[in-house]
């Protein structure tokens, strides 16, 4: 008769680009005991096929990969019916794309460099149903709440307006009318509460809306 005091092993699935980084998440998480790695994925859109026939509890989850970025994976986890839960794993810390993933649905962050031990804390955090974020970034999530939110479109065009292209350029780039093009760029300075283009980029740069 099976020990009741035991219980399941946290199931894990691993999803990064780089080879070594899955090795290394593998190499660590397989020696816990009460967690399980069930694969070692290179894409999102591998992870979704794999999820649709293997279920996991706990996703950890580049946030940056080429194809199917980690934002716009958690974005389609949703589809699942038994979603796992995700911590994002990053090398660097943009705050726009941190803030993303969590309004997305991410219950964790780690950094790549991190150490075993907070690994396991945040697997069996989030395994619980609790986020788990390192408290600075927290704390620019929870300042990034109160800042003003660009649609998709205007972050596209603030790009564009940050590398130096004018109106007319940039509606070329998204062939749209450069009245329009103007019209973005009026709403992105109204949102940002700036005085000009210039200024609109070094504000998104500083409060992490763009990287610099």
């Amino acid at each position: 008769m099976a020990d009741p005091t035991l219980s399941a092993p946290i199931r894990l699935l691993i999803v990064d680009d780089h080879a070594v980084v899955r090795a290394g998440f593998s190499g660590v998480l397989n020696r816990q005991m009460g967690l399980e790695v069930v694969g070692s994925l290179q894409s999102g859109a591998e992870a979704l096929s794999f999820l649709e026939r293997c279920p996991v509890d706990v996703l950890l989850l580049d946030l940056h990969m080429p194809g199917m970025s980690g934002i716009e994976t958690i974005q389609a986890l949703q589809g699942l019916s038994c979603p796992p839960k995700v911590i994002v794993i990053s090398s660097f810390e943009p705050d726009e794309d941190i803030y993303r993933a969590v309004e997305a649905g991410a219950l964790g962050y780690l950094r790549k460099d991190i150490s075993c031990s907070e690994i396991l804390e945040a697997v069996k955090a989030v395994h619980s149903g609790k986020s788990h974020y390192p408290q600075c970034i927290r704390d620019r999530v929870s300042e990034r709440r109160f800042q003003p939110s660009l649609s998709p479109r205007e972050l596209e065009i603030l790009e564009m307006v940050a590398k130096g292209l004018t109106n007319k350029e940039i509606g070329r780039a998204i062939q749209v009318s450069h009245f329009t093009v103007r019209n973005h760029v009026r709403h992105i300075i109204a949102k940002l509460e700036v005085g000009g283009r210039t200024e609109a980029t070094t504000v998104a740069i500083q409060q992490g809306i763009l990287m610099a």
